[in-house]
C-alpha cells in the first residue's frame, strides 16, 4: 500500500490503470500491438510517472517479427506522491496512460504537449 496524502492499494491503482486503458477509443485500442502495461509500485527517484520502452508502431518494419513486447510502465509511488486527492490520482493515471500509449503510436513529447497530454 502506498501512503501519501491519501492511501490507495495496488489493487485500486491497477483498477485505475485498467479504467484508463479501457477509456481509449476502441478503434485505437484495437491497433495496439505487442505492448504490455506494467505497474511499478516503488518508482525510480524523481517525478517520472510513466515510461514507454519499445519500438513505436510507426517505426516497425519487417524486422519487427518476433520482437519482445513493448512495455508501458506506470509508476505508482511517483504518481501518488504527486497527488493530494484520489481524484488527482485518477486524472494523473489517465494522463500518464494516454501519454505513454501516444508514444506507442509514435507521437513524440512535443506533439503530446500540444495535445495537452504531457
Amino acid at each position: 500500500m502506498i501512503t501519501c496524502m491519501i492511501t490507495i492499494t495496488r489493487e485500486e491503482f491497477e483498477g485505475l490503470v485498467a479504467d484508463a486503458i479501457d477509456a481509449i477509443p476502441a478503434d485505437l485500442g484495437a491497433l495496439m500491438e505487442n505492448v504490455a502495461v506494467m505497474i511499478d509500485d516503488t518508482s525510480p527517484p524523481g517525478r517520472l510517472w510513466g515510461l514507454y520502452e519499445g519500438i513505436p508502431l510507426t517505426k516497425r518494419g519487417n524486422f519487427y517479427s518476433g520482437a519482445m513486447p513493448d512495455r508501458i510502465t506506470v509508476y505508482m509511488a511517483a504518481i501518488c506522491r504527486s497527488c493530494e486527492t484520489r481524484a488527482e490520482i485518477v486524472d494523473l493515471v489517465r494522463k500518464v496512460v494516454i501519454h505513454e500509449v501516444g508514444h506507442h503510436f509514435g507521437i513524440g513529447d512535443e506533439r503530446l504537449k500540444e495535445l495537452g497530454w504531457a
